[in-house]
């Protein structure tokens, strides 16, 4: 509700810098790894004297996402980060995609737990846990960008592998299981199907992710927090299909 009370007492408020968007918390591994080691160095801190070759590959994955986004990891990239031959990483993986799915696949495991662990069934009421979904969301967007590029942005085909299709829709039955939560709260009368709650409800939060949570330079400025945007956002979604104001 910050949001919506700033910007009825706001309606002319400017738009700060990105310095003050800068939000604290935990850094993410993903960012971290970049930070300390970065591409070039991952090979000389480890060598190829580590005895999981598919774990250094997925972690110089990330790393090169981090660095140069989804676009710019190519297998040749990730062998030479992870100080082996450019032959080697095709035993564990097929190609470029296959490297790609593996992070996704483990990205949306990751945010499916966070979700599930901010949602802590339901409590202390359906609609507090809901904005603690949202914000979880973010975070993730926030501090785990190697692995929400890998999902989001890298133009992966979900539908091509199993596992990863079926890591996806865990995730998305995380915020449908809020969203079903909250719905059974509503009016009855006029209230859409829970499926396209749960696609308005996601749309927001992925949009407010990706334009103004984002933990890169492209993050576009606002007046307030994504967190208190979401939240007012779907305040004003849930009041509209007749949600208590109270």
């Amino acid at each position: 509700m910050r949001a919506i009370r700033f910007l009825a007492s706001n309606p002319d408020a400017g738009l700060p810098g990105r310095e003050s968007m800068a939000m604290p918390g935990r850094r993410s591994c993903s960012i971290l790894r970049v930070n300390r080691l970065g591409t070039q160095d991952l090979a000389l801190r480890r060598g190829y004297h580590h005895g999981n070759l598919k774990e250094a590959l997925i972690e110089a994955a990330l790393a090169l996402i981090a660095e140069k986004g989804a676009g710019g990891l190519t297998f040749a990239d990730a062998a030479r980060a992870a100080g082996v031959s450019p032959a080697a990483p095709y035993r564990h993986f097929r190609d470029r995609e296959a490297l790609l799915a593996e992070v996704a696949q483990r990205g949306f495991r990751e945010l499916e737990e966070a979700l599930t662990k901010a949602w802590n069934d339901a409590r202390p009421e359906p609609t507090q846990a809901l904005h603690r979904v949202g914000k979880a969301y973010l975070s993730f967007a926030r501090e785990e960008p190697a692995y929400y590029a890998a999902m989001f942005e890298s133009g992966v085909n979900i539908g091509a592998d199993p596992a990863l299709r079926a890591a996806a829709e865990a995730a998305f039955s995380a915020v449908r299981k809020a969203v079903e939560a909250v719905g059974a709260t509503l009016p009855a009368e006029g209230r859409p199907p829970v499926l396209m709650m749960t696609l308005h409800i996601w749309s927001q939060a992925h949009g407010i992710a990706s334009l103004f949570g984002r933990a890169d330079q492209a993050r576009r400025p606002i007046p307030m927090s994504p967190e208190d945007l979401l939240e007012a956002a779907v305040l004003i979604y849930l009041r509209g299909l007749g949600a208590s104001k109270g």
